[in-house]
C-alpha cells in the first residue's frame, strides 16, 4: 500500500507539472518578450506637414535605430517603455521624445538655420555649413516670403549683414539699389550677380513665394569662382523643388491695402493766401488777397486729391511631389500692386514655373527648370528723378495752389496762369488722365542639365540656359497737353527691346573621402555666355484724335526718324576649385578663374582671378571637448580677387555714328567718329581679404558670426578730359583706386524651444569707403541738377574722401535784408565755386536689422525692424518747392511760421522775396540727417489645428494679419528717408531726394493652405 501511495503521489505531481509547465513557460516568455520589445510606429514631418523621408530615429543610449520611409513613416522596437527617441534630419533641429508607454508618435521637426549639417550653395557646387571657409549668408524662403514684396531684393532688405539695400522710389515695381560690402566701381555696375537655379538671371521675374532659399556670397574667396561677375557679390537663388512623397498642393493668398506713409504738412488755403500776400508785399508793395478771401478758407488738398488707398493682391499655387526616380514642382503666381496715385495701375506680374528632376538611372540624372513671366507696369520714370517748378507729377502735386480747384468751366484749369504771380505749374490731373506710359515685357528663363556619374565619386554636369526678354514701352501725351488748353499736337513714342542671353556650363566634380578623415573635392569646368540686345524705336506727333494713342504712328502728321541699335558681347571662362577637409577640423579652399571678354582689346581680353581660404574648427580639437558651453568655434581667413568689365561693348573700338545733314535742297547721311578716344583698357580688379569667426553656444542655440574685410579696387575705369587739339573730348581710362573696409556682426538665438518658442536674429554692418587715387588727382563730379533757380552738381569723388560726398556752399547766416550769406572759404572777397566744401556724406555709419518670431501653440507673433544710421540726404525737392518765391507754389506750412523778419532774424527760412530766390545756391541748408529706424513688418498668425478639427482634406492652414512700415522713427522732414532718387548700378549720384514717389505703409490679411 505504501508503494502504491507513493506511486500515486508521484503520478499526481507529474500530472500537475505536465499541465502547469507549459503555462509557466508561456508566462515567462511573454513577460520576457514584453520587457525587451515595445513596438512603436509613427511618422516624421516638417512644420508644413511634408514627410521627411530618410529621417533618423534612434533609441537614446543605444545603437538601435531606423530610418523613415518614403512617406515619412517608421516603426521601431524599443527595449524600455520609458525610452527616449532621438529624431534628426539634415537642416532641422534634432528632437528628443519620451516614449512614456506610447505606441504611436507623430513627430514634427522644425527647420534650424544654425544647423551645421545644412547644405548651402557655393557656386558650381554645394557644401555643408560646417565646412564653409568663406563668408556666405543663407536666408530661407519662409523668411523672404514673410510679407508681400515685389522682388527678392525688396524682401532681402535688412536681413543680411553687409548687404545695403535702398529704395530708389516707392513706385510699384521700381528698381532698388543693392550694395554688398560697399561700392567698387565708378562707371561699372555695382549691383551683385544674381544666379537663379544655376545661371545668371533677373530676380525681378520671380515671385517671392517661388523661392526656396537665397545664399549670399560676400567675400572674394567665395565669389572669385565667378571671376569678372563676382566683384560686387553673388546672390544664388534656388526655386522650390519637388521631394519624394505624396503629392501636395500649397496655396497662398494675401490682400493688402496701401496708403502714403506720410503726408507733407503743406499750407492750407488760408495759410497759402497769407504767405502769398507776404511775398507780394515784400516785392511789389501790395497784398494780392483780401481779408475776406482769406477768411473763406475754401480750397483743395491736392495730396488727398491725387493719393488713394490702393490694393495689392498676391496669389500663388504650387503642386509638388514625386517618386524615388522623379520629383517635380510646378506653380503659378499673380502679383498686382496698384499705385497710390489715382488712375495709375501700378505693377502686375504673372509667373509660371516648373522644376522637374528625373533619375534615368543610378548614374544619369536630368534636371529642367523654366520660368515664364509677363510684366505690365505703368511707368512713372519720367517723374521719379526730377520735375522742377511743378512740371512733373509729384512736384505738381505739392506745388499746386490749394486755393484753386483742378477744373474750371472749360475743363482742366491752367494753374500756371490762374494768378498773376503763378508760373509754370502743371495741373497734376493732366499727368494721370492725359498721358499714358506703359511698359510690358514677356520673359523666359529655361535651364536644362544632365549629370552623369561614371563612377561613384565623379560627376559630369552639362547644362544650358536661355534667358529671353521682349519688352515694349508706349508713351503718349494727348492733344490736351500739360497746360490743359488743347495746345499739344499729341505725341506718341514706341520703344521695343529684345534681350537674348545664352549660357553653357560644363562642370566636372570629383569628391573622395580617404581613410574617413581626408575629404577632398575637386571641381573644374568651362562656361560660355553670349548676350545680344536689339532695339527699335518710332515716334510721331500731330494727331487728329487721341483714340489710337501709340497704336497708329502712321496717323501722325510728323513721323520722326526711326531708331535702332544692336549690341552683342560674349564671355568665355575656365574655372577650377579645390576643397580639402581633414577630420572636418582643418579646411582649405583654393579657386581660380580665367575670363575672356569680347569687350576688351587684344592683349587685355583675359582677366585672371585667384582665391584661397583657410578655416579651423577649433571646437573639434580634443582640448575643447570638455567645454560644454561652446558647441561650435571656427576661425576663417580668406583672400581673393574678382573683376568687373565696367565698360559697354565696343568701348575699345573706334566707332562711327550716323547723322543727317542738309546741303542745298538735299538731305544726306553722314558717319563721324565718336567724340571719345578708345584707350588701351585693363580689367577693374577688386582684391579682398577677410577674417571671420563663428561661435555656437549651448548646443548651437546661440550663434554669433563676425567678419572683418578689406577690399581694394584698382584700375577704375572712367572718362577723362582730353585737349581739344586731339580732336576728341574724352577718353576712357583706368584712373584710380577705391577702398572699402568694414565689420559685420550677426547673432541668431533660439531663446525658448518648448510649447513657447522664441527665435531672434540681429545683424549690424559697418562699412567705410575711401577714394584712394584718381587720374592726376582730378575730382569727379556727379550729375547736375538743373532747377532753373540753381544749376549745380551735388556729389563728388575726391582723393582721401568717402565715395559720393556732398559738395556745396556753406551758409553764414542772413544779411540785414534777410538774404542768405555764404562763407568765403578762400577769402577772395567773392563767392565762387572755389568756396564750396564737403558738407555731408550719403554713406551710413552702419545699417542693421532685427527679427523676432514667437510661437505658442497655434499662435505666432513676429516683427522685423530695419534701419540706417549716420547717412545724410540732400533734399533737392525742397529747393524749388520751398525757396522759389514769387511763382505761386504751395509750400511747407513751416515756411509761413518760420521765415526771416526783422523780429525773427534767426528763422529757418530766409525773407519771403524773389531776392532770396535769385541769390540761392546749392548749400549745406539742404543736407538732412537720413537716419531712421523702421518697423518693417509685424504679423500675428494663427495655425489652424487641422488634426483636432478632423479636416482630413487639409494638411495645414494659417491665417494672418500683418502691417508694413507702420512706424518709422526719423528726423528727415520729407516723405521718407529710405530714398535714393538717382540711385542705380553705376550711379555716383547718391543720397539725393528729388520728388520721388512716396513710400507706402500697408495692412495685409492672408492665408496659407496646404493640401
Amino acid at each position: 500500500m505504501k508503494n502504491t501511495n507513493q506511486f500515486n503521489v508521484k503520478k499526481c505531481v507529474l500530472g500537475l507539472l505536465r499541465r502547469a509547465l507549459p503555462i509557466l513557460i508561456f508566462a515567462f516568455l511573454s513577460a520576457n518578450a514584453t520587457a525587451q520589445n515595445t513596438a512603436i510606429s509613427g511618422s516624421v514631418t516638417d512644420e508644413d506637414g511634408t514627410p521627411l523621408s530618410g529621417a533618423n530615429i534612434v533609441e537614446k543610449g543605444t545603437t538601435n535605430g531606423v530610418t523613415a520611409d518614403f512617406d515619412g513613416n517608421f516603426s521601431i522596437n524599443v527595449i524600455n517603455k520609458q525610452a527616449s527617441l532621438i529624431v534628426s534630419y539634415i537642416g532641422f533641429a534634432t528632437k528628443e521624445v519620451m516614449v512614456n508607454g506610447q505606441t504611436n508618435l507623430n513627430l514634427t521637426l522644425s527647420e534650424s538655420a544654425a544647423s551645421l549639417d545644412e547644405v548651402v550653395l557655393i557656386g558650381y557646387g554645394t557644401a555643408k555649413k560646417s565646412d564653409l571657409t568663406g563668408s556666405i549668408a543663407s536666408v530661407k524662403g519662409d523668411v523672404i516670403n514673410s510679407f508681400s514684396n515685389a522682388s527678392a531684393t525688396q524682401a532681402l532688405q535688412g536681413r543680411v549683414s553687409g548687404v545695403h539695400i535702398i529704395q530708389n522710389s516707392g513706385d510699384p515695381g521700381a528698381a532698388m539699389q543693392i550694395r554688398i560690402r560697399g561700392t567698387n566701381s565708378i562707371r561699372g555696375d555695382n549691383n551683385p550677380l544674381w544666379i537663379i537655379d544655376g545661371f545668371p538671371g533677373d530676380q525681378t521675374l520671380l515671385n517671392v513665394s517661388d523661392i526656396e532659399s537665397l545664399d549670399v556670397l560676400k567675400d572674394a574667396s567665395a565669389t572669385a569662382i565667378y571671376g569678372s561677375r563676382g566683384a560686387n557679390g553673388v546672390i544664388i537663388v534656388t526655386t522650390k523643388r519637388g521631394k519624394e512623397g505624396t503629392t501636395k498642393v500649397d496655396y497662398e493668398e494675401s490682400y493688402t491695402m496701401q496708403s502714403v506713409r506720410k503726408k507733407l504738412d503743406l499750407l492750407n488755403p488760408t495759410e497759402y493766401m497769407q504767405l502769398m500776400n507776404i511775398q507780394q508785399l515784400n516785392d511789389y508793395g501790395a497784398e494780392y488777397f483780401s481779408q475776406a478771401e482769406i477768411n473763406t478758407g475754401a480750397g483743395v488738398d491736392y495730396q488727398d486729391l491725387m493719393f488713394r488707398s490702393a490694393p495689392l493682391q498676391n496669389r500663388s499655387i504650387t503642386v509638388s511631389g514625386g517618386t524615388e526616380k522623379t520629383q517635380f514642382s510646378i506653380g503659378g503666381s499673380y502679383f498686382d500692386q496698384k499705385s497710390i496715385v489715382k488712375n495709375i495701375d501700378g505693377f502686375k506680374r504673372i509667373s509660371l514655373r516648373a522644376n522637374v528632376n528625373h533619375n534615368i538611372s543610378k548614374r544619369i540624372n536630368l534636371l529642367f527648370n523654366a520660368i515664364l513671366t509677363r510684366i505690365d507696369k505703368d511707368d512713372l520714370s519720367e517723374d521719379l528723378n526730377g520735375g522742377q517748378k511743378g512740371t512733373a507729377l509729384f512736384s505738381s502735386i505739392i506745388a499746386a495752389p490749394p486755393t484753386l480747384s483742378p477744373y474750371n468751366d472749360n475743363g482742366y484749369r491752367n494753374l500756371g496762369t490762374a494768378y498773376p504771380f503763378t508760373f509754370s505749374i502743371s495741373n497734376p490731373l493732366l499727368f494721370v488722365n492725359e498721358r499714358t506710359d506703359k511698359y510690358r515685357s514677356n520673359n523666359i528663363i529655361a535651364n536644362l542639365a544632365a549629370t552623369f556619374k561614371p563612377i561613384d565619386d565623379l560627376s559630369i554636369k552639362i547644362s544650358g540656359n536661355v534667358m529671353n526678354s521682349d519688352s515694349r514701352k508706349d508713351y503718349y501725351i494727348s492733344t490736351v497737353g500739360y497746360d490743359g488748353l488743347n495746345s499739344n499736337p499729341g505725341e506718341a513714342t514706341i520703344n521695343t527691346v529684345q534681350n537674348l542671353s545664352l549660357n553653357s556650363d560644363n562642370i566636372v566634380t570629383y569628391n573622395k573621402i580617404f581613410n574617413s578623415i581626408h575629404n577632398f573635392t575637386a571641381m573644374g569646368g568651362v562656361t560660355y555666355q553670349e548676350n545680344t540686345i536689339t532695339s527699335l524705336g518710332a515716334s510721331g506727333n500731330g494727331f487728329l484724335s487721341n483714340d489710337y494713342e501709340t497704336y497708329d504712328i502712321a496717323a501722325a502728321n510728323t513721323i520722326n526718324t526711326p531708331t535702332s541699335s544692336y549690341t552683342k558681347w560674349n564671355l568665355l571662362s575656365y574655372l577650377g576649385r579645390l576643397n580639402y577637409s581633414y577630420k572636418s577640423k582643418y579646411l582649405a579652399t583654393v579657386s581660380f578663374r580665367a575670363d575672356g571678354s569680347s569687350r576688351y582689346s587684344e592683349g587685355n581680353k583675359w582677366g585672371y582671378f585667384p582665391s584661397g581660404a583657410l578655416a579651423w574648427r577649433v571646437s573639434e580639437e580634443g582640448f575643447m571637448k570638455n567645454i560644454d558651453l561652446i558647441s561650435n568655434l571656427k576661425l576663417k581667413l580668406g583672400y581673393g580677387e574678382t573683376g568687373s568689365t565696367a565698360i559697354s561693348p565696343y568701348s575699345t573700338l573706334s566707332m562711327l555714328s550716323s547723322g543727317k545733314l542738309v546741303f542745298g535742297d538735299n538731305r544726306y547721311t553722314y558717319f563721324a567718329p565718336s567724340s571719345s578716344f578708345p584707350g588701351d583698357l585693363r580689367w577693374e580688379t577688386t582684391a579682398q581679404s577677410d577674417i571671420g569667426l563663428d561661435i555656437g553656444l549651448f548646443e548651437n542655440r546661440l550663434n554669433f558670426t563676425a567678419d572683418y574685410y578689406v577690399k581694394n579696387t584698382r584700375d577704375l575705369l572712367n572718362p577723362v578730359r582730353l585737349p581739344s587739339s586731339t580732336g576728341y573730348s574724352s577718353s576712357l581710362r583706368n584712373v584710380g583706386k577705391i577702398q572699402n573696409k568694414g565689420l559685420e556682426l550677426l547673432l541668431d538665438a533660439n531663446i525658448a524651444d518648448s510649447d513657447f518658442k522664441w527665435d531672434v536674429s540681429a545683424n549690424i554692418s559697418f562699412n567705410r569707403n575711401k577714394v584712394v587715387e584718381l587720374y592726376d588727382g582730378q575730382d569727379i563730379t556727379g550729375g547736375s541738377f538743373g532747377l532753373s533757380i540753381v544749376n549745380d552738381y551735388v556729389n563728388l569723388l575726391r582723393e582721401g574722401e568717402p565715395l559720393g560726398v556732398f559738395y556745396a556752399y556753406q551758409e553764414d547766416g542772413y544779411d540785414e535784408q534777410g538774404l542768405i550769406k555764404y562763407k568765403d572759404n578762400d577769402n577772395s572777397g567773392n563767392i565762387t565755386s572755389e568756396d564750396k566744401a564737403i558738407v555731408g556724406n550719403p554713406n551710413p555709419d552702419f545699417i542693421y536689422g532685427f527679427n523676432s518670431t514667437m510661437k505658442y501653440k497655434n499662435f505666432e507673433l513676429s516683427w522685423f525692424i530695419q534701419g540706417s544710421q549716420g547717412n545724410d540726404i540732400f533734399n533737392i525737392s525742397t529747393i524749388s518747392h520751398d525757396y522759389d518765391y514769387g511763382i505761386g507754389f504751395n509750400m511747407l506750412s513751416e515756411v509761413l511760421y518760420d521765415h526771416w523778419t526783422e523780429d525773427t532774424p534767426n528763422a529757418k527760412y530766409p525773407k519771403i522775396s524773389e531776392a532770396s530766390t535769385n541769390g540761392l545756391k546749392i548749400s549745406d541748408r539742404f543736407v538732412n540727417d537720413g537716419s531712421y529706424t523702421r518697423l518693417k513688418n509685424i504679423e500675428i498668425a494663427f495655425n489652424i489645428p487641422v488634426d483636432n478639427l478632423s479636416i482630413k482634406w487639409l494638411k495645414r492652414g494659417q491665417v494672418y494679419v500683418s502691417g508694413q512700415n507702420l512706424l518709422t522713427i526719423t528726423k528727415y522732414p520729407w516723405w521718407d528717408p529710405d530714398v535714393n532718387s538717382a540711385g542705380g548700378g553705376s550711379s555716383i549720384t547718391q543720397g539725393v531726394d528729388h520728388f520721388t514717389h512716396p513710400i507706402t505703409k500697408s495692412i495685409t490679411v492672408g492665408m496659407k493652405l496646404g493640401f
